[in-house]
């Protein structure tokens, strides 16, 4: 009985130990911003343990083996996605404007299987009781909800200082990594042209130097270089 209380304490302590590695190995993000397909890995990269953990007929190698066989799978997915830019969107998912200008966007809520209680229930979650209060909101890749408030319902409010709000606007974001994202540029209505007129302005010679760019109506384009 004696021995039987070791070899489960070793396993345990083993499990630990190699969960504790492979979370510093794959980083803080996965614990911030934790994705549907991140919280399911994390459940069976769990249940791995757990199980082997218990079975009298799993040794502490194949419980080594289960962590670093799956945990090289999540890293390995993790490489992928850094390295080429164009899986990100397939493998992690991209956010979703749910609501724009005040309007809520059905077909994106139905692309994103949401019903009106739940996306009630996220913008609730940020402190936004009503759909009137909401300028933009975004649908998150981890399933939250990011939201720009209406002027008049921001804390504190113009109101309560008697000052009349102005309108808000959307930051877009026009350079990832290097590369220019069409979509967005033809949104806010400008070419490549105009983008390169920009970066010139800015004393950037090349879109392969841009981190990441960005264009608010008021403010214009504000660039980050790779430092």
């Amino acid at each position: 009985m004696q021995v039987e209380f070791m070899e489960i304490g070793i396993d345990l302590l083993l499990g630990f130990f190699s969960l504790f590695l492979l979370t510093k190995m794959l980083g803080k993000t996965q614990l911030n911003q934790i994705t549907t397909f991140d919280f399911i890995s994390a459940m069976v990269l769990g249940e791995l343990v757990g199980n082997a953990v218990y079975d009298e007929n799993v040794g502490i190698g194949k419980i080594i083996f289960a962590v670093l066989l799956w945990g090289s799978l999540i890293y390995g997915l993790e490489l992928i996605t850094q390295k080429w830019k164009g899986t990100r969107s397939f493998l992690e998912g991209h956010p979703t404007i749910i609501i724009h200008k005040g309007n809520v966007i059905r077909e994106r809520m139905k692309e994103n299987k949401l019903d009106i209680n739940q996306l009630q229930q996220l913008l609730r979650a940020k402190g936004a009781f009503s759909f009137k209060e909401v300028e933009y909101a975004i649908l998150e890749t981890n399933g939250t909800i990011s939201l720009l408030k209406k002027p008049q319902y921001d804390h504190p409010t113009r109101q309560d200082f008697q000052v009349h709000g102005t309108d808000v606007y959307l930051t877009t974001t026009i350079i990832i990594d290097g590369e220019v994202v069409l979509d967005n540029l033809e949104e806010i209505g400008m070419n490549e042209d105009w983008l390169r007129n920009e970066l010139r302005k800015q004393k950037v010679n090349r879109v392969e130097d841009v981190f990441v760019a960005e264009w608010h109506p008021q403010e214009g384009l504000h660039v980050q270089k790779y430092v």
